[in-house]
């Protein structure tokens, strides 16, 4: 048989074959002992006998096959229907195996999916909740210290509004950087692309940040390797936003008297590569795969030594992401860290 025949039909022929070599030899027999008949008429039987067994046994193999598989299929298309709703039935069982272990693999993988996204869900839940829960907390205190507090120095009055106010404007900045990550997701935040000099821009972000760095004695550090890389196409307001997100970071975590170093170098012909260095405490590699996700903790503990939303480095992934270019995060705990992205380079 060939190979590409549908096995049915070849259960079949392989029948019919043995029906007809049963009934020839029972012929063979009944003309041998009778003397009736001679060698055509034998073969005249063996021929019709196997044309007829052959489409009698398919016939009803396939009718009888048929009816199991569309009960099989019909069950799967209320499970999938786009999978096999479209699709006509077939009798092969091999055709019929490897839809369904297709079908069985696809639905593995959604389980596992639907699964990973409940554990995000769960997790981004409990750490939006923190992340509110402080400012919230320390705003309520402030304010009910100062509703009990009638008799109240005037200037712990002003101490504890100050206070409120820093909780109300944590808040804000957490509102404001959740709205611009989910505009970013569904594309509502549109890019202003021009050409623009990185050079300047990061001389701008170390002037905006160089007294956060001075309380830790932290040297901000430019290393350009070509006047030639100094112009980019991109939105200028949005890097500017990713360089000083990377760079406050580095502040944040960075070790007393240490550096943060901003290098611009040449990718390939029409890119160029931002890596932003620092020897701080660094990331374990644990972490790494999940750094840019919104919220996500290095330290589980739920304590908080530095200030910021917990978004800022999702918002980095997001804007590189919309401008079509990559990021990457490179880090060894006690030795530091380095983020690096690119850009294209201006014509």
């Amino acid at each position: 048989m060939v190979k590409n025949v549908k096995k049915t039909y070849a259960f079949a022929a392989y029948t019919a074959t043995f029906i007809t070599i049963c009934l020839t030899v029972v012929l063979g027999g009944f003309f041998y002992f009778s003397k009736t008949g001679g060698l055509w008429t034998l073969l005249g039987f063996a021929t019709i006998s196997y044309v007829f067994s052959f489409f009698i046994i398919q016939n009803r193999v396939e009718q009888f096959i048929y009816r199991r598989i569309k009960k099989i299929y019909d069950d799967l298309t209320l499970l999938e229907a786009t999978d096999f709703g479209q699709r006509e039935i077939t009798t092969d069982l091999t055709t019929l195996t490897k839809d369904v272990e297709r079908f069985a693999r696809d639905k593995k993988l959604e389980i596992e999916t639907l699964k990973i996204r409940e554990n995000y869900r769960r997790e981004f839940i409990g750490n939006i909740s923190h992340e509110f829960k402080t400012p919230l907390f320390t705003v309520q205190g402030y304010i009910e210290t100062l509703l009990d507090g009638s008799k109240m120095d005037k200037d712990i009055r002003k101490k504890y509004l100050k206070g409120a106010v820093k909780g109300v404007e944590r808040l804000i900045y957490i509102v404001k950087d959740l709205d611009m990550i989910t505009q970013l997701e569904v594309g509502g935040l549109k890019l202003d692309e021009a050409r623009f000099d990185i050079v300047e821009l990061t001389n701008d972000v170390f002037n905006i940040l160089e007294m956060r760095a001075a309380k830790k004695n932290i040297s901000l550090v430019l290393d350009v390797h070509s006047n030639k890389l100094a112009s980019v196409y991109a939105d200028r307001e949005r890097i500017q936003q990713v360089l000083s997100n990377l760079v406050d970071n580095s502040i944040k975590y960075g070790k007393q008297d240490g550096t943060t170093e901003v290098s611009i170098e040449s990718l390939i012909k029409n890119k160029v590569i931002i890596r932003v260095t620092d020897n701080g405490e660094g990331i374990d590699g644990s972490h790494l795969p999940r750094i840019f996700e919104r919220f996500y903790r290095v330290d589980k503990s739920g304590s908080r030594t530095v200030g910021g939303s917990g978004l800022g480095l999702s918002i980095v992934k997001h804007i590189i992401d919309a401008h079509d270019e990559h990021v990457y995060v490179e880090s060894q705990v006690g030795v530091g860290s380095e983020f690096s992205f690119t850009l294209e380079k201006a014509k």
